[in-house]
């Protein structure tokens, strides 16, 4: 297998899991999710059954997502989001700053513990009740240097 497919774990709503390889740039083909399985076969699912893909170093079932929640305020830049899925599990995570990186299908998103085995997790809009953006991270926020100063401002000390 080349090193341009990644492994990943589909998990079903159903509960049934499906381990293979997919192409990380376009794993989405008209509302499917082509996968090669372990079994040499291609697979294509319907995003409509799939609750997540989890992106993972090795395919272990047992560990998908220990921590579903951060136990602090997260450093990496992005979107700090919780997601709600249909069956009211609750997970959260970080989404880039520029939605446009994310497919149109679902989200892509980072866990809150990245030494874990899961190292991104896909989850399609079908499968989620609500999304909460939690905080912005990052350099959003930064002032300009340079530049003439606000004359609107009301001084509070004349020096």
């Amino acid at each position: 297998m080349p090193s341009t497919h990644k492994k990943v774990i589909v998990r079903k709503h159903d509960r049934d899991s499906v381990s293979g390889y997919v192409a990380p740039a376009d794993f989405v083909v008209e509302g499917k999710l082509e996968l090669l399985n372990t079994s040499g076969n291609v697979v294509a699912i319907d995003l409509r059954d799939i609750k997540a893909v989890y992106f993972v170093r090795e395919f272990s079932d047992a560990d998908l997502m220990l921590r579903k929640t951060f136990t602090t305020r997260p450093r990496t830049e992005g979107l700090w989001v919780r997601l709600k899925f249909k069956d009211n599990e609750i997970v959260e995570g970080i989404l880039p700053n520029d939605l446009m990186q994310n497919p149109a299908e679902g989200f892509l998103m980072n866990p809150p513990d990245l030494r874990s085995n899961t190292q991104r997790v896909f989850v399609p809009r079908s499968a989620l009740a609500s999304v909460t953006v939690l905080a912005v991270i990052g350099a959003g926020n930064r002032r300009r240097r340079g530049g003439a100063p606000d004359t609107r401002q009301v001084t509070l000390f004349e020096q």
